[in-house]
């Protein structure tokens, strides 16, 4: 990522914005703004540590907290995400699925895709089908703008494997969004 660039851009921004981008309030703004972008657009990758386990069951981890860039209008969207799955003989370290999640919110992004992209990356990496996603954001470009509905979120789910069909209603339940 490249500050200096983002920096420059930005102060142009202001320009354009009708701002004086050397008066007092706004002097460090593009350097702020920079600086805001590679802290929240950056995610280092991590090892997946997955561990051999004969623990056959459903594992969940709920109430994930993640903001990410909505890269329609560069606006945040922000919420939980809850993640379950059925080993196949490895278990992962459960700080990776929050893990997981920032990796893929940390970058400009849809929810849709992201749920996608979660759901992907942890099948290739826990080798299973047996994942259920549910990730619940509010959105500023809804929220601020446009229809400005303040009390709207969105919700996207990715079920597979055994959540298709007899685990679903476990999975909802558990994450308290019974249905």
């Amino acid at each position: 990522m490249n500050e200096k660039l983002i920096e420059k851009s930005i102060y142009e921004l202001l320009i354009a914005l009708g701002e004086n981008p050397n008066r007092d309030g706004l002097k460090e703004t593009p350097k702020r703004v920079a600086k805001m972008y590679s802290e929240i657009l950056n995610y280092p990758e991590f090892n997946y540590t997955a561990f051999e386990n004969k623990y056959d069951d459903l594992v969940i981890v709920k109430n994930i907290e993640f903001c990410s860039m909505c890269e329609h209008h560069l606006m945040p969207f922000y919420g939980v995400a809850h993640i379950a799955y059925i080993p196949n003989h490895k278990i992962i370290g459960l700080s990776k699925l929050a893990r997981v999640v920032e990796k893929h919110a940390r970058r400009l992004q849809v929810q849709e895709r992201m749920t996608e992209d979660i759901f992907n990356d942890l099948k290739e990496n826990l080798n299973t089908a047996n994942i259920a996603i549910y990730i619940e954001a509010k959105h500023m470009c809804m929220i601020a703008r446009g229809v400005k509905k303040e009390l709207t979120s969105t919700v996207t789910v990715k079920l597979d494997g055994e959540f298709k069909s007899n685990k679903k209603n476990d999975f909802y339940f558990l994450i308290g969004k019974g249905i």
